[in-house]
């Protein structure tokens, strides 16, 4: 028997781990920065960056609902109202952008909206508007059999069926997250997702064998195809940000922590921990990368990786340093690779400092 590459130490009844008091002070004081950044950054009309797609600004707006700071809260009310004034008559929060291919990426946009609401606070007052975008996103998932069947696309209106991992996570941790909101939805008559569907799709994203057996796929298929070819099958290599995204939507499908599908992502994430880029993906989606990282690993209770020499992380720390290390001296924090849009500052900033948030509240 091949010698296990990765231990999972469980939570211990006794123990936490959590940042040193010296790096705790220094995680404090580069949120404090990025905030004032990012409060410095945002448009009169409360959104930031591009408009058309306000799954931005509620990526900024969760990580100043995170803070608890008093000092953001005109900024996060301004971002709230902002993106709440995004709801379109189908229950989605985007703006439709018809020449666009994909449109106003209603789902993303959509997910990104109703987390950012529901953690922000002021339930009456944004309810009406949260419990349609929970609909609009229900009314997303692909029933059609298939390699989509159970999962999640950019858009409920393009033309052909089309899912991926990161909007079928998006929308999964969405619906879960928000679920009391539906004690409170007019009718009685509670809207969700088929949960069983979505978690033979999540599954069906995770390598089984080879190399990087354990991780997650982007998806199974060729996004481009020219007219009249059928759609080719492939298998892409797992990376990162994807794994990490995985692991955490397994628990959202009501996968625990000791299943074996759960299990043999810890085995990839052991074998391919790194910060120094996103597995398998270079600087591509690198802040998304730290953000979903600190999630899952927070999600999973997972307090030390211990890898195949016998080396002990603490996560944690080593997380808190890379990204520390990583900001700006204006307090923003920037990718050089824009895949993904991390050449924009405020996205950046705003994954940063949710990674930081998780952090600190450990």
């Amino acid at each position: 028997m091949k010698t296990l590459i990765f231990i999972f130490v469980t939570l211990c009844t006794t123990l936490m781990f959590a940042l040193t008091p010296e790096t705790k002070v220094a995680v404090e004081a580069a949120a404090k920065k990025g905030y004032a950044w990012l409060r410095e950054a945002q448009a009169q009309d409360g959104s930031w960056s591009d408009r058309r797609f306000p799954g931005l600004s509620a990526l900024a707006l969760w990580s100043l609902a995170l803070s608890k700071d008093e000092a953001n809260a005109a900024a996060a009310q301004k971002a709230a109202d902002y993106i709440a004034s995004c709801a379109q008559p189908d229950g989605g929060i985007y703006v439709p952008i018809p020449e666009r291919r994909g449109s106003g990426l209603g789902n993303y946009n959509t997910c990104l909206c109703l987390r950012a609401l529901h953690l922000f606070g002021q339930r009456d007052k944004y309810l009406t508007v949260m419990l349609g975008a929970r609909a609009y996103i229900a009314s997303t998932q692909i029933e059609a059999e298939g390699m989509h069947e159970g999962g999640f696309g950019y858009d409920k209106s393009s033309p052909r069926t089309y899912t991926d991992m990161n909007n079928t996570f998006y929308a999964i941790d969405a619906m879960r997250m928000t679920q009391d909101l539906e004690e409170s939805r007019p009718n009685g008559k509670r809207v969700d997702v088929d949960w069983e569907a979505a978690k033979k799709y999540v599954l069906s994203m995770q390598q089984t064998s080879g190399e990087d057996a354990g991780g997650f796929l982007y998806n199974r298929q060729v996004p481009r195809t020219k007219p009249g070819e059928a759609p080719q099958q492939v298998q892409l290599k797992a990376f990162g940000s994807m794994t990490y995204a995985g692991l955490l939507a397994m628990l959202h499908c009501d996968l625990t922590r000791e299943d074996p599908r759960v299990r043999s992502t810890y085995q990839y994430v052991g074998k391919y921990w790194t910060l120094d880029e996103n597995p398998g993906q270079g600087n591509q989606g690198l802040y998304f990368y730290y953000e979903v990282l600190a999630r899952a690993l927070t999600a999973t209770q997972m307090e030390v990786l211990t890898l195949a020499d016998g080396t002990q992380v603490d996560w944690r720390e080593a997380l808190a340093q890379e990204l520390i290390k990583r900001q700006q001296a204006d307090g923003s924090w920037i990718n050089d690779n824009n895949r993904f849009w991390e050449g924009d500052p405020a996205l950046s900033t705003s994954y940063a400092l949710l990674a930081l948030q998780i952090l600190l509240q450990q």
